[in-house]
């Protein structure tokens, strides 16, 4: 007498029940792990590019030493404006530290520095700079920036090398990025070599904080 088939699935239907779950499975990790790869690839690019501050010509708002991260990909959109804060490649050179400047003047401006005040398009520019600017440089004479031209100066402009000096006008195929946070600042007054002041060296104040 012939057996009937048992009710159920079979050892076969089983196995390739269990296999199809698993690969969906597989496939939404796959799927996870691709979409993190992807955000984090654009985060970096666009925001998670750090740089290290070098010198004392952007005190006070950045000091010797900090870590920054900027924002390189929102100058393909956008062209920097006045009082931005920039990182760029002095004098296009790709082997140089990164220097960061603040924007004064775009393309298209008129500026002068009449005795120790920075004129723009005929106007007193007070607000960057509060004290007299001791070295006048180029813009002791009156300069009219051409289309692709970017006057930057260091806030502490007495200890800056800018525009004025050696680093001439900056044309826009030089930016590298707009500084946008401050990641990591230390007191460099304290020694390294003393692990126990290390917590007091971090300014945690200032870390994170966005940068004007």
């Amino acid at each position: 007498m012939r057996r009937g088939r048992r009710g159920g699935l079979s050892f076969y239907q089983r196995k390739k029940k269990i296999s199809n779950e698993h690969v969906a499975e597989i496939m939404s990790w796959v799927f996870v792990v691709l979409l993190g790869f992807l955000l984090s690839f654009f985060i970096v690019y666009t925001i998670g590019v750090k740089t290290t501050v070098m010198g004392s010509s952007m005190e006070t708002v950045l000091h010797n030493g900090q870590v920054i991260y900027m924002n390189r990909i929102i100058y393909s959109f956008m062209a920097p404006s006045r009082g931005d804060v920039i990182v760029f490649k002095p004098n296009g050179n790709d082997n140089a530290h990164y220097s960061i400047k603040r924007v004064v003047a775009v393309p298209g401006d008129k500026i002068y520095i009449y005795e120790g005040v920075l004129y723009l398009n005929g106007e007193a520019q007070e607000d960057y700079f509060t004290d007299k600017i001791a070295d006048a440089g180029i813009a002791a004479d009156e300069i009219t920036l051409k289309d692709d031209e970017f006057f930057v100066m260091g806030d502490n402009r007495d200890r800056s090398d800018d525009s004025r000096i050696s680093v001439g006008f900056m044309p826009k195929e030089n930016l590298v990025g707009k500084a946008r946070i401050l990641f990591f600042s230390q007191n460099p007054e304290d020694a390294w070599y003393k692990p126990w002041l290390w917590p007091r060296k971090i300014r945690w104040s200032r870390i994170f904080n966005a940068i004007k």
